[in-house]
């Protein structure tokens, strides 16, 4: 299982806390409350997008690479759907394949 990391992010900035921690939120010396996070929806909903290329067995399966949370999302009318800057419940094999594809196809 891939290890899970609190969603919670500060100026584009991830926390690097275990998913569910207690306390403040922290990325190398900055900390912040919930209060001063960024929301969680990520800012690239509604921006343009094109699928991804595919990856040997069809993954992504026509979604595109948000540029600004790296995930994999749907399209609709060739916009990024709404969506936030990250998931707690990611399965492990979409975590794989994500890593698999940036591999193959770079940032």
């Amino acid at each position: 299982m891939e290890p899970r990391y609190c969603p919670s992010r500060r100026g584009g900035r991830p926390c690097t806390r275990p998913l569910g921690h207690p306390g403040l939120h922290r990325y190398q010396g900055a900390m912040w409350s919930d209060a001063g996070a960024d929301p969680a929806r990520c800012p690239g909903s509604g921006e343009p997008g094109e699928p991804a290329v595919a990856l040997g067995d069809g993954w992504p399966d026509g979604r595109a690479a948000c540029p600004h949370c790296q995930r994999f999302v749907p399209l609709t009318e060739g916009r990024l759907v709404a969506h936030d800057t990250t998931d707690p419940e990611e399965s492990d094999d979409e975590i794989a394949h994500r890593r698999a594809w940036f591999n193959a196809h770079g940032w």
